[in-house]
């Protein structure tokens, strides 16, 4: 049986499987993340894609190689993940009271004999945020959750009481739409059913 390979290091998307049973590894993707598109579902397949292709042209051919990418999405503007408290602050202000998009591209890649495969597939929640004071900003910056996600927050940790409310996946704004990920394992066949 083929091994399943994440190829990410975030640890809410290795919580995400493990919370739901499947058996994997992780092997951290050296990818550039870098892209040419401009559309937020295309920006995520694709940065999930090049993650997923690090790994599987790394020494995993012979696994099935889980790639992801998140961001966040408000008017025209793509947040990623923030470089510093300044990029922080200014997300957050963005963000507050209003309603953002948070995407998540998954592609699953593996051989078939001898041949390469691709699924690719991206989910989108909806986000509506309270309004945050000057105060709540920096106190929610101090926790120092904002540094290592898509649009400086958390939806799972401290900055649960700003989120008014969503329409979509919630474990897609956590990092990761891992229902329709195991739907996709099990449909092609990689998850042994007991």
């Amino acid at each position: 049986m083929k091994e399943l390979i994440l190829a990410s290091g975030s640890p809410r998307r290795k919580e995400l499987m493990e919370q739901v049973g499947l058996k994997f590894k992780v092997c951290v993707s050296r990818s550039n993340e870098i892209t040419s598109r401009t559309k937020p579902d295309e920006v995520v397949k694709d940065l999930s894609y090049e993650k997923a292709r690090a790994v599987y042209e790394d020494g995993h051919r012979d696994d099935i190689v889980i790639g992801a990418d998140t961001i966040v999405y408000m008017g025209e503007s793509i947040l990623g993940k923030p470089k510093n408290e300044k990029q922080c602050r200014q997300m957050l202000e963005e963000l507050s009271g209003r309603i953002h998009y948070v995407y998540t591209g998954v592609t699953i890649l593996w051989t078939d004999n001898g041949t390469p495969h691709v699924l690719s597939f991206t989910e989108m929640t909806k986000v509506r945020l309270h309004k945050l004071t000057d105060s709540e900003i920096d106190e929610y910056i101090a926790t120092g959750e904002s540094m290592d996600k898509a649009g400086a927050y958390g939806i799972q940790g401290s900055f649960a009481k700003f989120i008014e409310g969503i329409e979509g996946d919630y474990n897609n704004v956590v990092g990761l739409p891992v229902a329709r990920l195991y739907q996709e394992l099990k449909k092609h066949g990689f998850i042994e059913m007991t």
